[in-house]
């Protein structure tokens, strides 16, 4: 903010400390326990801090709107820096999400959990067990559902590209909404199950504990749930996202673990 002095820095600080510890603490509620408060509440602080150092009066959005997107964007950013979701993990989500797309041409339905394993050639056991350890890459995609293999300069960092200065620009926020309209179509193809664990997580931001109590299921068949569902969704978008490539007679580029350097 151009003009203020420290001290209105520092207020605008104690001011917000409150919302961005609330935000900490919603997004701690549903990520792994490795994954410490403290750490989350500290990104969150310098993405106040960098809200208020750039933020400028005249712009439309309002602060606090404005500040939001920004800590919560910085948590993100910093989760994702760390690398926390092991690359194994991401390689092994790959792996389903290209499975689950190849039945789905081929059987012309959203194929069965069995049916996936089997696809796999994975015990039904191993393949709930990747799910389980998928859950971080479930929450922090599902923002930007699309091919990871892009790199840091393709659609794969949607927040980080819609939620800073740019997001009046007609070009993104009309990719913004071709995206949401595209999540929007592929989760009503999911399973009703898949459908109403995504609704409780994401609309009604209920944890996996608070969800299981819901359903009558456990905490990690809720988790396994989740995972299902983005890999699902994500098997739809990077199945379109081929279509769209062959179409421009651009074959999409293969499986990340065809591609060494890739980042996830």
């Amino acid at each position: 903010m151009a003009g203020k002095t420290t001290r209105d820095v520092n207020q605008l600080v104690q001011h917000y400390a409150p919302m961005v510890k609330r935000m900490a603490m919603q997004l701690a509620a549903r990520l792994p326990a490795n994954i410490m408060l403290d750490d989350l509440i500290q990104y969150g602080m310098m993405g106040l801090l960098e809200a208020i150092e750039r933020y400028e009066v005249q712009d439309d959005a309002q602060f606090e709107t404005y500040a939001v997107a920004r800590v919560r964007g910085a948590m993100l950013d910093a989760l994702r820096g760390n690398d926390w979701v092991p690359r194994s993990v991401r390689q092994a989500m790959r792996e389903v999400e290209a499975a689950i797309e190849r039945l789905t041409h081929q059987l012309g339905r959203q194929p069965s959990d069995a049916e996936v394993a089997d696809a796999l050639g994975w015990s039904l056991e191993d393949y709930f067990a990747t799910l389980s350890a998928a859950q971080g890459h479930a929450v922090l995609y599902y923002d930007d559902l699309i091919d990871e293999d892009q790199g840091r300069s393709g659609a794969a960092h949607f927040l980080e590209r819609h939620l800073g200065d740019d997001s009046a620009n007609p070009e993104a926020l009309a990719e913004r909404r071709e995206l949401q309209s595209r999540i929007a179509h592929a989760i009503t193809q999911l399973p009703e199950r898949e459908q109403t664990v995504l609704a409780l997580y994401y609309e009604h931001e209920l944890n996996l504990k608070e969800i299981g109590a819901v359903l009558e299921v456990s905490e990690s068949r809720v988790s396994q749930i989740l995972s299902s569902a983005i890999a699902r969704i994500r098997a739809q978008l990077l199945g379109q996202s081929a279509a769209a490539g062959k179409r421009r007679g651009r074959p999409r580029k293969q499986a990340a673990k065809d591609d060494p350097g890739a980042s996830g």
